[in-house]
């Protein structure tokens, strides 16, 4: 990628960010887009994606990882800490680092995806995130609460939710990233997250730039103790989902 497209790149990116209010610096519409970069290169060796168009890239990875914080900037601070499920090459988790500075885990159960994404990280000399290779269920055996949990398209919400409950704090948020939700599919979200002690607390549409399609942004909250006990065995959420 020459000079003159990362460019032109960066350009459409701050253009697209800018018309849901994002605000986003020089610097970091550089790291974005190298990252994006990277991705492209990597993905010539193993399957990272099937969105290899750069234009195409900019709006379906990285501006679509960064809606959530049309809706909710104060989601993520310098201080706060949060886990990216499902990473696959680092989305939404890498652009939601540069953006806010916050901590981030990114986590995925592939291990070719984990190594490239660090390697990803290495190459943007970013301290403050890390993707290791761990399911869920795993971490959150290991007691370590966040200030939001991010999932991207990688399961039912239902089970998404059951994932993002152990690991949140009270108050913590799971932020849901959906190209489209059924009513169903909403509702069995809604059984589980008050079985795992969440509520839901926001619901926000967008449309992606250039037709690009539909987003929504769906936000429980950590509220109080979980009915039953979570994290429950590994592969059970997918199995046996709650809220059905």
């Amino acid at each position: 990628m020459n000079t003159d497209t990362s460019q032109a790149l960066e350009m459409q990116l701050l253009s697209e960010l800018s018309s849901y209010g994002i605000c986003c610096s020089s610097r970091q519409a550089s790291l974005l887009i190298h990252h994006l970069h990277l991705v492209i290169e990597k993905n010539k060796v193993m399957n990272l994606t099937r969105i290899t168009e750069p234009e195409d890239a900019v709006t379906l990875h990285v501006v679509d990882s960064l809606l959530p914080l049309a809706c909710h900037t104060s989601l993520l601070g310098s201080e706060s800490r949060y886990v990216d499920i499902g990473t696959g090459a680092g989305f939404p988790g890498i652009p939601l680092g540069i953006m806010t500075g916050a901590r981030g885990t990114l986590i995925d159960s592939v291990g070719k995806k984990v190594s490239a994404v660090n390697e990803f990280i290495g190459h943007l000399g970013l301290s403050n995130i890390r993707a290791r290779h761990i399911r869920a269920e795993d971490l959150a055996r290991e007691n370590e609460l966040f200030d939001a949990v991010f999932a991207r398209a990688v399961a039912q919400s239902n089970v998404l939710v059951e994932y993002a409950a152990p690991l949140l704090s009270n108050g913590g948020h799971c932020v849901l990233e959906k190209a489209n939700i059924s009513t169903d599919e909403l509702d069995a979200a809604k059984r589980a997250a008050r079985i795992c002690g969440l509520s839901l607390v926001s619901r926000e549409t967008f449309e992606l730039p250039r037709s690009h399609g539909h987003r929504e942004i769906i936000v429980f909250e950590k509220r109080s103790k979980p009915q039953i006990k979570l994290p429950r065995r590994t592969g059970e959420a997918k199995q046996s989902p709650l809220g059905i």
